[in-house]
């Protein structure tokens, strides 16, 4: 619900703030340009189109800025949310199961005089098409230049399916499960079918490179443990080499009986100390340490000779480690990094070609799904269509009367369900709603079919129908009273009022019949200072609202006839509202 607009420096506007609330707000006023850049500026708000004419004179730019409060859980605040806007709480509405939060967004729109606009959402800069996909779940706009959201055929279908409620809601909600799951089964039949070569080609592939894996047979961590191996086979003798000489300078060699060696060094040393050690604490930890060394030295020098003599020279075998390295490396060229990915492609392929293998068996399964799937499809759709045909004669009955009301009552409309080919996501069916305007003429569609003075009445009555099963909070129309007057004004202005008991509603209006219903009474103000017009907005009292249509009704504010007419159309319209 639109909560408050600021326009300042657009068109004859200087600085204007209106804050609505909800209800049926009217805006009037002597001055037809001041009441023009109120829509404009909520035009501009809404992402249309910019002009920099539109600017007022010795004004840099224009800026109009919006409050908005919408479901924390709908659609305009999750979209305004995903483009970073920042959005905050605003209370609740509502009880237990009905109870929903509310979120508070904040809109603005900058015009320079040059043309370019800007516009940011929930604070932060955004493209101007942001504000019009917004602006799609917030507000309706219908007067004779703006484009209307009924007009729209998709949006005649869903309005119908709101209007018909439980009737097609329930059978459609099973026909959306079933359809989603024919277009999954759909294109899967296709894949198979339609990219058999291709999957031929890949089953081929596979049982080439698995039966390379098989045939090699590799097992986990063996590349590793074959890559130690050759490194000890292939430098056997430098190992044993190495062992033999560090061995014979640890223990001696027997080869060269005087030459030194570690563990005789050891033994002096301990010799020397063990005399002593009694004298002295310090010196036999010293001498426990010397005896510690000569145990490991003595453990190493046993294990060398043991490593020594286990060192084998096999060409053979080095040659078998070689070979078969060779040809894990092979595989790992092909199929993996590493050993242990070159198994899991081997795992994860061996599932994918039974999954190919398998298509004959699941282009028949497939099949059978699809054929079931589409006999319910056509049940339900036949059901949703015969509900839909019984909804629409009604709404159009419905429509009609209201016309009759708006002084239209040679007015009629037609709601056409028709087939289309194949399964859609909502049916089978078109649903366009033709007007025709008196007896003997054409229904044709809404835009072109209806003069802007009767759409905009159209709409009205359109929308006062589907009351309640439209989602847009917020309504407004410009010159929806042109061209009537007396008795037809007055039920245009009761008809408005119905509709604000389901919606926020905004008016622009010159009938003091319509403006009568009014809930909030907003009045255009002329200022000169013999320099610069300018207008702006104040909202009117009940004083003011008497003034004000009394205005409306003789051009003069003080006029007592004038002013008991007003009074008169005042408590006409109180009555009427407090009758419904």
């Amino acid at each position: 619900m639109l909560e408050e607009i600021r326009i300042r420096g657009l068109g004859v506007i200087d600085d204007a703030q209106l804050e609505l609330g909800p209800g049926l707000t009217v805006v009037t006023g002597e001055t037809g340009a001041g009441k023009t850049m109120v829509l404009t500026g909520l035009n501009l708000l809404m992402g249309g189109r910019a002009d920099g004419g539109a600017v007022r004179t010795g004004t840099r730019r224009a800026l109009v800025e919006g409050r908005v409060t919408i479901d924390a859980g709908g659609t305009v605040a999750e979209r305004a949310a995903e483009a970073g806007a920042e959005l905050e709480p605003a209370g609740s509405t509502g009880k237990g199961r009905n109870k929903k939060e509310r979120v508070e967004l904040l809109l603005s729109r900058t015009v320079m005089a040059e043309g370019r606009s800007r516009a940011h959402v929930g604070g932060h800069s955004a493209p101007v098409s942001l504000l019009g996909e917004l602006a799609d779940g917030l507000v309706a706009v219908h007067g004779q230049s703006d484009q209307q959201r009924l007009l729209r055929t998709s949006r005649q279908l869903a309005a119908l399916d709101r209007y018909a409620g439980a009737s097609v809601a329930e059978p459609l909600a099973d026909y959306a499960i079933r359809y989603a799951r024919l277009r999954a089964v759909e294109a899967e039949l296709d894949e198979v079918t339609t990219k058999a070569r291709e999957r031929a080609q890949e089953a081929d592939l596979l049982r080439l490179g698995l039966g390379e894996v098989e045939s090699v047979d590799p097992q986990p961590g063996e590349d590793d443990a074959l890559r130690a191996e050759e490194g000890r086979l292939a430098h056997a003798d430098a190992l044993r080499t190495a062992a033999v000489t560090a061995h014979q300078g640890l223990s001696g060699d027997e080869a060269v009986p005087d030459a030194p060696d570690v563990l005789s060094l050891l033994a002096q040393a301990r010799q020397a100390l063990d005399p002593e050690r009694d004298h002295d604490p310090e010196l036999a930890g010293l001498a426990d340490r010397l005896a510690e060394a000569a145990y490991l030295v003595g453990d190493v020098a046993a294990d060398l000779a043991s490593y020594g003599a286990g060192v084998d020279t096999d060409p053979e075998r080095l040659a078998g480690v070689q070979s078969r390295r060779a040809a894990l490396t092979a595989l790992t060229r092909k199929y993996g990094e590493t050993l242990d990915e070159v198994l899991a492609w081997a795992e994860a392929g061996s599932r994918r070609l039974l999954e190919l293998d398998g298509d004959d068996d699941r282009v028949s399964a497939l099949g059978q799904e699809r054929e079931s799937l589409t006999a319910e499809l056509g049940d339900l759709a036949a059901t949703i269509t015969k509900a839909r045909t019984e909804s629409a004669a009604r709404f159009a009955d419905d429509v009609s009367v209201e016309l009759t009301a708006l002084a239209m009552p040679h007015a009629r409309i037609v709601v056409e369900v028709r087939p289309r080919d194949g399964f859609g996501p909502t049916g089978v069916d078109d649903v366009e709603i033709l007007f025709t305007g008196h007896n003997g003429a054409q229904p044709r569609p809404l835009d072109k079919g209806a003069s802007g003075g009767e759409l905009s009445r159209l709409m009205l009555a359109i929308e006062v129908v589907f009351a309640g099963a439209d989602p847009v909070p917020t309504f407004v129309f410009d010159e929806v009273d042109a061209g009537v007057g007396g008795k037809a004004a007055v039920e245009v202005g009761r008809r408005l009022a119905m509709l604000a008991q389901h919606a926020q509603v905004l008016v622009v209006t010159h009938l003091p019949q319509v403006a009568a219903f009014a809930d909030q009474h907003l009045k255009v103000v002329k200022s000169d200072d013999g320099r610069v017009t300018s207008s702006g907005v104040e909202t009117l009292d009940d004083t003011g609202r008497v003034s004000e249509l009394s205005r409306m009704l003789a051009g003069l504010e003080g006029s007592a006839s004038a002013r008991a007419h007003a009074e008169e159309l005042l408590e006409t319209a109180a009555s009427s509202k407090r009758g419904r």
